[in-house]
């Protein structure tokens, strides 16, 4: 008989930056671990890592397909996070956004399993609110360039909402905010994975319009610490909540930055703005510290110094993730 604390756990988008770490934590605390990627933007070489481990089964698929498995819990986390990847295939982000959550809900319903989903900062849009806190409900275009991932995202809260209240499903909402760290892409298309690569590699690092927007960077074993202990809470502990860093940083400060500890002679040059690129992002995490105990414990400077260490070898190496 399975022990009451081990637990048969299935994260969607497991082979990601973001689910990969999720994977071997939950495999550290002794889990069974079912991924699923379609290996859109996820790696095979991570899943290659645990070859032989009894413990973990990967299937390769889609999440806008159905999908059949006995589990307790489900982190959902399968999604395109950046806006150059979400923007290649709008449509294609739009299903995943939706279709993903609403399979998984469907999973969780017959299974009664608690599930987790990984919402985003950008469901607060252009905020005229800073810092921004749950209760804030956004400044938002619906119809916009970014809204594909936007509105989806705010619509999957809906989802989870709706199966909370009609089924009694007990669900966790985490809003994450800008994470990096060792095992992102070099191809990404995420501000730190970009400037760190073109900073090894002696090329510019874009800015877009003067820079001056801000961002506040959280580092990934914070967040995975901050998303294990959401989904141990009790079941009217729902969530939205906050994950991520309050250090705020403009973009350019955080170029100059890495140019500096890397020692690299590139230069930061400007590009046109994004459009709705929001002015200002950084979380309350007040209630994170109060329910969870919890908050960041990795500096900006120590989380890009061990990221650009794995980013230098990966270059090294030849390999783009």
């Amino acid at each position: 008989m399975q022990s009451k604390n081990i637990k048969r756990v299935l994260v969607s988008g497991g082979a990601g930056f973001i689910g990969s770490h999720l994977v071997d934590r939950l495999l550290s605390s002794g889990h069974s671990v079912i991924c699923v990627d379609d290996l859109t933007s996820g790696s095979l070489s991570k899943i290659r890592q645990r070859d032989g481990e009894p413990r973990f089964t990967f299937i390769q698929q889609d999440v806008c397909v159905p999908l059949s498995a006995e589990v307790d819990e489900i982190y959902n986390l399968a999604s395109l996070a950046s806006p150059a990847r979400y923007n290649s295939d709008q449509i294609q982000t739009a299903k995943t956004n939706l279709l993903g959550p609403l399979n998984m809900l469907e999973l969780a319903t017959r299974t009664n399993a608690k599930i987790f989903q990984a919402s985003t900062s950008e469901v607060y849009g252009n905020p005229v609110m800073h810092p921004q806190d749950e209760s804030y409900w956004g400044n938002v275009n619906p119809v916009g360039p970014r809204s594909c991932y936007v509105e989806t995202k705010r619509c999957a809260e809906t989802l989870f909402f709706d199966y909370h209240r009609v089924h009694a499903l007990d669900i966790k909402i985490a809003r994450l905010f800008n994470v990096y760290g060792p095992g992102m892409r070099a191809d990404d298309g995420r501000v730190v994975s970009n400037f760190i690569v073109n900073a090894l590699i002696g090329q510019d690092l874009a800015v877009n319009g003067d820079g001056r927007q801000t961002r506040s960077f959280c580092y990934v074993d914070d967040l995975i610490e901050g998303l294990v202990r959401l989904m141990e809470t009790p079941a009217e502990v729902t969530g939205p909540m906050n994950i991520g860093n309050p250090q705020e940083i403009s973009v350019r400060d955080l170029a100059d930055m890495i140019i500096d500890l890397t020692g690299s002679r590139s230069r930061v040059s400007e590009v046109p703005a994004l459009p709705e690129e929001p002015v200002r992002r950084c979380p309350d995490i007040s209630n994170a510290e109060l329910t969870l105990d919890w908050k960041p414990n990795v500096g900006l400077e120590q989380g890009l110094r061990r990221t650009i260490d794995y980013f230098d070898h990966l270059l090294t190496q030849g390999e783009s993730r």
